[in-house]
């Protein structure tokens, strides 16, 4: 099992965009883990679509988080890296 992280916060303009997409295998070994995830967020391929992106605030994002989770085509995706998050997980 995984986990898939999507975040998001507001723009220059105040609109809800996304910040970082991420995905972690779940550990089945009981205790306390901790596993940092490092984010990455898609990239507009042109110019001209980065501005119009820009200029409407609507940016690239992903519609089925299946496409984060198995990786699956997503070599031909332009992304680029946003930082990372710590998630801590209590298995019992």
């Amino acid at each position: 099992p995984q986990i898939v992280v999507s975040v998001y916060g507001p723009d220059f303009f105040g609109n809800d965009v996304v910040r970082g997409y991420g995905a972690v295998h779940v550990p089945f070994i009981p205790g306390r883990h901790t596993r940092t995830i490092a984010m990455f967020v898609p990239e507009s391929t042109s110019r001209l679509q980065k501005f119009t992106s820009w200029f409407t605030g609507r940016r690239p994002e992903f519609t089925d988080p299946k496409v984060v989770a198995q990786g699956e085509g997503r070599e031909v995706t332009r992304v680029r890296s946003q930082g990372f998050v710590t998630i801590s997980f209590n298995v019992m």
